[in-house]
């Protein structure tokens, strides 16, 4: 038996399969999955920009009241009250009631004036170990670093220190005028606005939005200090020290009545004050309260 005739249509047969196969590699496409393929991961990469966030004020122990804080407000605040008190009722015994509202009035343009002596002092002179002051000016300068703190602090925290002299100031003066109705309204005014200053100032660093509506309201009408008129003690020249209405700031810088004092100081003690350095030492001022440490 031949075995020719088979090979000859194996041949036959491959060549027709070739034929088919290079026929369809011409019009069929075929794609693979290969099994368990994952996604192609990308390559984390690390941001290592600082964060720079403001503190969280509101748990810092140093600006919380403390009982001994409200103490000193309360005592402060009786003093005051027992003072406009004995001037209503000496102004009821004796029948005159214009002259203790005008010498009201004139105590409340005191204490402006007397705040903003005072604030000049403690900005420009003293450190926390100068005595009597020394706490004062410690938070005067803390308050040119960093202004944005005094609306974090608590209001017996912020009133105490002035509290305390308004309580040892005027109780031995109302057991001696208690029947002095006119020397009861200048002194009962002028002390409240002396020791509310520090709140008024506060205000003045807050948001118009976020302050009762009678506070902005004053402020507008240019009885409290405005946060317009004070921002002028935060940039250059970096003067307005009036901190219960800022009405006398005017008439101190007009004059010059700061420059006066501050080379009175000088030649005397041979102190100068620190609104003679350069004005980058200022600087913090502003971008403290712009972008907190």
């Amino acid at each position: 038996m031949s075995i020719l005739p088979q090979h000859h249509h194996l041949q036959h047969a491959a060549a027709t399969t070739g034929h088919h196969h290079h026929h369809r590699n011409r019009h069929v496409y075929c794609t693979a999955t290969p099994p368990n393929t994952r996604p192609k991961l990308q390559k984390l990469v690390a941001n290592t920009t600082p964060v720079i966030t403001q503190p969280k004020l509101d748990v810092d122990p140093s600006l919380k009241s403390t009982w001994l804080h409200r103490a000193w407000l309360t005592t402060g605040s009786t003093t005051v009250v027992l003072s406009l008190a004995n001037s209503i009722i000496g102004s009821i015994d004796s029948h005159i009631w214009l002259e203790p509202v005008l010498s009201g009035f004139a105590g409340y343009l005191f204490s402006d004036l007397a705040t903003g002596i005072y604030h000049w002092g403690i900005d420009n002179y003293g450190d926390a170990s100068t005595p009597l002051i020394g706490a004062q000016c410690d938070m005067a300068l803390g308050h040119h670093k960093w202004p944005w703190k005094i609306t974090k602090r608590q209001v017996a925290n912020n009133l105490h220190l002035l509290a305390g002299g308004v309580t040892f100031t005027m109780l031995p003066i109302n057991l001696i005028y208690h029947d002095q109705p006119v020397v009861m309204g200048f002194l009962g005014v002028a002390s409240g606005c002396v020791m509310f200053s520090q709140q008024f100032h506060a205000w003045a660093h807050g948001t118009k939005s976020k302050l009762p509506p009678i506070v902005v309201a004053l402020q507008d009408a240019g009885v409290l200090l405005s946060p317009s008129h004070h921002v002028g003690h935060h940039t250059p020249p970096y003067k307005n020290y009036c901190i219960v209405s800022g009405v006398w700031d005017r008439f101190l810088d007009k004059h010059r009545v700061y420059e006066a004092l501050e080379m009175a100081v000088f030649r005397k003690f041979g102190l100068r004050p620190r609104s003679w350095r350069e004005p980058t030492d200022h600087d913090c001022m502003v971008e403290a309260e712009a972008s907190p440490p």
